[in-house]
């Protein structure tokens, strides 16, 4: 049976700022490979994607008085009503510093969206419109998910499709809608909690709509067991509709050693942190290791390669421990320029506090470079030889980080080991257990069974 998913998401290669949009990207090639048909939504494409997107953007929304429709053509109908917009204009940490494409991190102002001809008739009935979506994450977030929910129950009740599948908080709203206005049931994939990005210091505002969309959705992927337990601990959801599939990593030949590194690193040994400079990503663990490290061997240099709202921060406690004439700040890196800074770096750190996945440590492996890793994190659970750390044990950490650069035979076997292991750990794989889940669930809502796809256990 040929599948149709209606997929919602937020970013799309090559205009991404994390993760998500590389793991949206690596699961729908490989889904489309397999023969599964996808309709994958973003709040803005910009044309230069591999592969065709709906852009929520362009799509007709109605506001204005409340009118019933006519039952859709694919089983669903939808009472229309005037479009209430939270005007929330305080920024969502991490999301709103540093962060989102370069074309607007210098002009928050650009991120405001509005609808276009929005001024309502004089009788008040309702009024065709588009929104102007930016798609990054800027002070205005949260007013563009609740717009894409509109979206989301446009396009639910014109498309044809068999399942919904909704990545991260940002898209759960548009999913839930999708799934009101058709009927077909839905699918919430986890990438991140708010519980990872913030600790305990979490905004309610976007836990109340990962809440919402994880009760909402007939099943729950998570992309690790460590994601799944928060999911079921801190939201209450039910053990037996949640089930893990793990991240997999393009295929590609390591170019390690292929690429002379730059001056002025040359002849030098180079340790990288490469990923969002917030709380979740432990970069103060990184300095404080950096520290230890160049108190053994002052010629090692370091990089950290991100944006977010700790960045300032790091700045100054870089300044504070006296490294900064090792230490380098390089901002935000893309495609080309993240393949460069690879080719320069003798040990990757990645020592976030709560990571559910962690997709930079395989693009690393990949490209032949010896990781560390942290042990409260979901690649751990995949990747047996790479080096762990707990992420607040510093002192461990420096050593690890000691023993790869100056043990070079220890290196070279953990690259090794490490290059075996990424074999196993695909999109291919995933994608595999994905279309599982989507017959599974399908079959089961049309015979109307309710009970788990998976009877609990999670897909390993």
């Amino acid at each position: 049976m040929e599948v149709k998913v209606l997929t919602f998401g937020w970013e799309f290669p090559p205009h991404i700022s994390g993760g998500l949009g590389t793991a949206c990207e690596g699961l729908t090639k490989a889904l489309l490979e397999q023969g599964t048909k996808v309709l994958f939504v973003v709040p803005k494409a910009y044309g230069d994607e591999e592969i065709n997107l709906i852009n929520a953007s362009e799509i007709l929304v109605n506001v204005g008085q409340a009118e019933e429709e006519p039952a859709s053509h694919s089983g669903g109908s939808q009472a229309r009503v005037p479009l209430e917009v939270l005007q929330v204009r305080s920024g969502i940490v991490p999301y709103t510093v540093g962060e989102g494409s370069r074309e607007s991190a210098g002009d928050l102002t650009r991120w405001n969206y509005s609808p276009e001809g929005s001024d309502l008739p004089a009788d008040g009935r309702r009024s065709t419109v588009k929104y102007s979506f930016s798609g990054t994450y800027g002070p205005s977030l949260l007013e563009e998910v609740m717009a894409y929910a509109e979206i989301g129950a446009v396009i639910g009740a014109t498309y044809d499709f068999d399942v919904i599948h909704a990545h991260d908080w940002l898209t759960y709203s548009a999913g839930i809608a999708a799934k009101r206005a058709s009927g077909k049931p839905l699918i919430v994939h986890v990438h991140a909690t708010e519980y990872d990005r913030a600790g305990e210091h979490v905004d309610e505002r976007v836990v109340s709509i990962e809440k919402e969309g994880l009760e909402s959705a007939d099943r729950v992927v998570a992309v690790s067991h460590w994601t799944r337990n928060i999911v079921i601990n801190k939201y209450n959801i039910d053990a037996g509709k949640v089930c893990v599939i793990h991240n997999g990593v393009a295929s590609r030949k390591s170019s390690k050693g292929e690429l002379v590194k730059w001056a002025p690193f040359r002849g030098k040994n180079l340790v990288t942190f490469l990923g969002r400079v917030t709380y979740q990503k432990g970069p103060a663990y990184f300095v404080d290791a950096a520290k230890r490290v160049l108190s053994r061997f002052p010629d090692t240099h370091f990089v950290m390669a991100g944006a977010g709202d700790q960045l300032p921060s790091m700045i100054d406690l870089v300044a504070k421990y006296g490294i900064s004439s090792r230490f380098h700040f390089t901002g935000f890196l893309r495609g080309g320029e993240v393949s460069k800074l690879w080719s320069m770096t003798d040990v990757y750190v990645m020592p976030s506090v709560s990571e559910p996945f962690g997709i930079a440590p395989l693009e690393a492996i990949a490209q032949g470079v010896p990781v560390i890793i942290s042990k409260q994190s979901g690649v751990s659970e995949v990747m047996a030889d790479a080096l762990k750390v707990d992420f607040w044990d510093t002192e461990a950490l420096a050593e690890a980080i000691c023993s790869l650069l100056y043990r070079k035979t220890l290196s070279k076997v953990l690259r090794r080991r490490s290059l075996d292991s990424l074999q196993r750990v695909t999109w291919e794989s995933a994608a595999t257990k994905l279309n599982q889940l989507y017959h599974d669930l399908i079959k089961q809502t049309e015979r109307g069974i309710r009970e788990p796809v998976l009877s609990g256990s999670p897909t390993a």
